[in-house]
């Protein structure tokens, strides 16, 4: 039977402060989404939260670098960090775009995938939290990890009713051009949180 020593339950709780480093660029996607009018001042936010996550990805590595015997893999340790900041470097990314393109108030289906991205991210840091005893929590961090996948499919169909409208509707080009690309960004990060999903699962199956 595979245990995790006491010792090593450092890495889990690295996770999960990455983890909310991640919900957290998601509530501030949100503020923007409700209020054009807090775009700039939590692009300044944002930037000191992608400093933040960045200074925890790089305590994992350090600590992975130093640690013979791991909990998991190697492998799945590096990944699952660098994924985790990977999702708040995206978050920055959206938001930066928001500003430099002066979008003003945002369409209904930017924020909805803003919303179903506060509910992934919510759950990630419900599986990251379980991690410490897999065996034990196997079914819970697998019904976060398939409710993930729900959720990403349900961007998927926003996106794609959103971008028919934009091609519909928007007359303008220049606001299409903008709206389209925030958009895919919005969608490319429920992407990304479905494959830190994919990722816990292979641990699950590798542990429990």
């Amino acid at each position: 039977m595979f245990k995790f020593k006491q010792k090593d339950s450092e890495f889990f709780d690295l996770f999960v402060e990455s983890a909310q480093y991640f919900y957290q660029g998601a509530l501030m996607m949100d503020e923007v989404m409700l209020d054009y009018s807090k775009a700039a001042d939590k692009v300044k936010e944002v930037v000191d939260l992608e400093h933040a996550a960045d200074a925890i990805n790089d305590k994992i590595i350090d600590k992975l670098n130093l640690t013979f015997i791991t909990p998991i893999d190697r492998e799945d340790i590096y990944a699952l960090a660098n994924g985790l900041d990977d999702g708040v470097d995206n978050l920055q990314g959206t938001l930066q775009r928001i500003v430099m393109y002066r979008t003003g108030k945002a369409m209904s289906g930017a924020v909805t995938l803003t919303k179903l991205l506060i509910e992934s991210t919510e759950e990630i840091i419900r599986a990251f939290s379980l991690l410490k005893n897999i065996r034990k929590n196997q079914a819970q961090i697998l019904e976060a990890t398939h409710k993930i996948g729900r959720l990403e499919s349900e961007g998927d169909r926003v996106y794609r009713h959103e971008v028919a409208y934009l091609f519909d509707k928007e007359k303008d080009p220049i606001e299409l051009i903008k709206w389209k690309d925030i958009l895919e960004n919005l969608e490319n990060t429920l992407d990304h949180c479905e494959k830190i999903a994919d990722m816990l699962r292979g641990v699950v199956m590798k542990y429990a």
